[in-house]
C-alpha cells in the first residue's frame, strides 16, 4: 500500500476503452509524518477522493482488484481517503 497526497488531474480524451468513465489522479507519495517523497504516480480513483486529501493507493495485481477496475489496465488503485493517521513511536 501506498501512503499519498493528491496534488493534480490527467485528461486524456484518447485511452484504452477499458478507462473511460474513470477519474485519474496524480498522486505525491508521502511519509507517515506527512513529508513528501520523491517521484509521482498516476492512479485511478476508485473513492472519489479529491485534491490535497491523503489517500491509501495499491499497485500491481491488487490494483486490478479494486471496485471496478476488473480486467482493466490498471497499476494503482486508489482505495481509501485517510481521516487521520497515528503513527506510535
Amino acid at each position: 500500500m501506498i501512503l499519498a497526497r493528491v496534488v493534480g488531474t490527467v485528461v486524456a480524451t484518447r485511452k484504452d476503452p477499458r478507462l473511460e468513465g474513470k477519474k485519474l489522479l496524480i498522486l505525491k507519495p508521502v511519509s507517515p509524518e506527512g513529508k513528501d517523497e520523491a517521484g509521482y504516480v498516476i492512479a485511478v480513483d476508485t473513492v472519489s477522493a479529491g485534491y490535497k486529501e491523503t489517500v491509501i493507493a495499491v499497485s500491481g495485481s491488487s490494483a486490478r482488484m479494486a471496485e471496478g477496475c476488473k480486467d482493466t489496465p490498471v497499476d494503482t488503485a486508489i482505495v481509501g481517503i485517510v481521516d487521520d493517521l497515528r503513527l506510535e513511536t
